[in-house]
This record gives structure tokens, C-alpha cells and sequence, in this order.
């Protein structure tokens, strides 16, 4: 018996492997992937300007990292004692204008250096609405909590957003023809613009990111995040407090769909070894320096070792050198460092 509906997803026309290197921008849903990726040790750097919602400013975050001109003062601008940025989330700002721009400047060089090489990005569109000055126009990527009076407010339609991204996706085919692109659109609803307001804003976003996969079927692949959320989890107990955003179950969930749809064969076993591994590093000793407990790190070090042949990209530093400091001197002797 089917209690729920369930979203059909369609495999990737080049699924992703631990050989991908990968970049998101986007929602928050972008930083949620990005961190499982990150968490099961895949190459990959989310939302290089932090969270960004709407599909121009998205736009130009991308077109930044491929001419990765540095951030000035100009560029910046101070209210209620912090320097912003039009380009970036408030993530950035900070209380002088150097302090600013370090950071800026430091996450653009190492971003823009990842994303030459990359050969996966994951676009994720949280919402239609933009906000334009109203003093030149310019679409902005956040507020930062200035007054209402100096923006406009608009929704954009769906053949905006395509024309916007037509565009790019012709350059980024002519100057990065090994990477492919993941659409998604966000689950978590802009309840401010109210229900119907989001539905609306939904519905460009989806219209819009159907037509760029028409246009580019050899390039370009859509997964159904906001559909999953919809339709496979409907009930509130997916929800956090707000009502609003994903529970960190239903993150989980999304996160399996994903690994399910857009995973080579040999790239799920990878994580099945890898969460095995995880999880007995995360393992704490009854008997720290025990027999037992030397045999068994020894034993998980043999499984790493055995698993970075299979997948000689993964990175597994941090756990070794963990696994490494619960032996002791004597056991490390001549063991391979």
C-alpha cells in the first residue's frame, strides 16, 4: 500500500561522481546539498557570495567567479555600522571597510579558482521577486535591512529569467564545455509574499528552469526539490518551528533522493563505505588505549586505506590524523604516516 505520492526522478544525462568538482549557488536548500556534499567529502563549495535567492543576482554571482574582477570601497556601503556589499549576503559584512573586503576578496579568489575547474554546478532559484535600486536599477543579491523606499520590488516572468540565463549558459558552454549544470528550484516558501504570491513566484521559477532544460537537453538537468517537498512530504512534521523551511529530516530525505537520482553506482558505494567509516571514527571508546580499542582504529585505518584506492580524490585527512592520535606512541611506531 502507497501512503504518499511519489516523485519520479529522472537519471541525470551524466551523473555525479567523488571526481566532480562541484559549486552551488543559491537558496539556503544550496547550502543544505553543498553541506552534504562537503559532510561525505566530495569536492565541492556552496554559495561563494552566500545565500542568494533570486535568479539575476544568481546570475551575476556566476558571471563574477568566471571574471573574478577584486571588490573595492566603492562597492561597498555602510548602515547601522556595518560595510555591505549589494553583491553578497550580510554573512560578509563586517565593521570596517578592510575587514570587508578581506573576506570578500580572500572568497572570491579561492571561489573563482574552483570554479574553472568545475565540472558540476548547481543552480538553485529560491524566488522571482528581486529588488532593483531605485537610483540606477541594479538588482541586488539583499537589503541588508535599508529602507524600503530606496528599492523597487518586481517579479520577474519566466521568459525573463530564461532570456537572463540563455545568455549565460551560451557562455558558459563556449568557456567551460566540461561542466554540466543541476537546476533546482527551492522548497522553502517566501511566505511574506503570501500564498498566492508564492505560488506565483514558484511558478515562473519552474516555467523558466523547464525551458532552459529544453534548450540545453545535453547540458542542462533538472531535480525536483520543491516537488519532493510538495508532493512526498506534505506533512508539517517536515517542517521546522517556522513552518517554513525543511526539517533536518526532510533535508535527510531530499539528500537520499538526490544521492538516489544523481550518483554513479560506483559513487553510492563510495558513500556506503564512507558513512561506515564516519561512523566509527565519530565512535567513542569504552576503554580509551584498550587492546581492543587500538584493534579496532587499526581495523578502520585498513578500511580507509581500502577505500581511498577505490576513490583516490576523497578526502579523508582530518578523520586519519583523528584516528592516529587515539593510538598510542608505541602502536604509531613504524606504522605508515
Amino acid at each position: 500500500m502507497e501512503l504518499h505520492t511519489r516523485i519520479t526522478i529522472p537519471p541525470l544525462s551524466v551523473p555525479v561522481s567523488y571526481s566532480d568538482r562541484i559549486v552551488l549557488f543559491g537558496s539556503c536548500f544550496a547550502g543544505n546539498i553543498g553541506g552534504k556534499l562537503e559532510e561525505n567529502r566530495f569536492c565541492a563549495e556552496a554559495n561563494p557570495f552566500g545565500v542568494l535567492y533570486n535568479p539575476v543576482s544568481v546570475a551575476q554571482a556566476v558571471r563574477r567567479l568566471m571574471r573574478p574582477e577584486r571588490f573595492t570601497e566603492k562597492d561597498l556601503f555602510e548602515h547601522e555600522g556595518l560595510f555591505h556589499s549589494f553583491a553578497h549576503h550580510g554573512s560578509f559584512s563586517a565593521a570596517s571597510p578592510a575587514a570587508t573586503l578581506e573576506t570578500m576578496n580572500g572568497r572570491l579568489a579561492h571561489s573563482a579558482e574552483m570554479f574553472r575547474k568545475a565540472t558540476r554546478i548547481v543552480i538553485t532559484f529560491g524566488t522571482a521577486y528581486v529588488y532593483r535600486l531605485k537610483d540606477g536599477g541594479q538588482a541586488v543579491a539583499n537589503c541588508h535591512k535599508l529602507p524600503e523606499r530606496l528599492f523597487l520590488r518586481e517579479r520577474l516572468t519566466a521568459g525573463e529569467i530564461a532570456g537572463e540565463w540563455r545568455e549565460l549558459l551560451d557562455v558558459l558552454q563556449e568557456q567551460m564545455p566540461q561542466a554540466k549544470v543541476l537546476l533546482t528550484v527551492s522548497p522553502i516558501r517566501h511566505w511574506k509574499d503570501g500564498a498566492h504570491g508564492n505560488q506565483l513566484s514558484k511558478a515562473s521559477l519552474l516555467l523558466a528552469t523547464e525551458e532552459l532544460r529544453e534548450a540545453f537537453p545535453e547540458r542542462v538537468d533538472y531535480f525536483p526539490a520543491y516537488e519532493l517537498m510538495m508532493d512526498e512530504l506534505r506533512d508539517y512534521r517536515f517542517y521546522a518551528d517556522d513552518m517554513l523551511h525543511p526539517s533536518p529530516l526532510a533535508t535527510e530525505y531530499i539528500w537520499e533522493r538526490f544521492a538516489e537520482a544523481c550518483f554513479t553506482e560506483e559513487t553510492k558505494a563510495v558513500l556506503r563505505d564512507w558513512n561506515e567509516i564516519a561512523k566509527a571514527v565519530r565512535h567513542k571508546p569504552f576503554r580509551p588505549g584498550s587492546e581492543a580499542d587500538c584493534r579496532f582504529v587499526r581495523q578502520t585505518l585498513s578500511k580507509m586505506e581500502h577505500l581511498q584506492k577505490k576513490a583516490p580524490s576523497l578526502n579523508m585527512e582530518a578523520e586519519r590524523e583523528r584516528l592516529y592520535k587515539r593510538l598510542t606512541v608505541n602502536e604509531i611506531g613504524l606504522h605508515d604516516r
